[in-house]
């Protein structure tokens, strides 16, 4: 379940997917699945093969992308997402979830 999302956050994270660019939207998510991760990051982008490629610096598979039509997107959570934000300096995320 995804909450603590920002209208304007989601908002501009389907406009900049939608042009093809590498975007970010980082919320609370609770998954019983993931009992110690409170949050998640989606990396998305348009571009499909982008995308894929964007993912591979990181070790992320193609595999992993959750292919929905319109905003396909890898799901980040733990280390994972902790180590791609500050590579990625997406510091106004780190900072307000507290992911240092």
């Amino acid at each position: 379940m995804a909450f603590g999302l920002r209208r304007k956050h989601l908002q501009q994270w389907k406009k900049d997917v939608k042009k093809g660019k590498i975007s970010f939207l980082t919320h609370y998510w609770m998954d019983d699945r993931f009992p110690n991760c409170k949050t998640v990051t989606k990396v998305g982008c348009s571009d499909y093969q982008r995308l894929a490629d964007w993912g591979k610096q990181y070790g992320l598979r193609k595999e992993w992308i959750h292919n929905d039509p319109v905003y396909p997107h890898f799901d980040l959570f733990g280390e994972y997402q902790r180590k791609i934000l500050k590579a990625e300096q997406q510091w106004d995320q780190i900072h307000f979830f507290n992911l240092i």
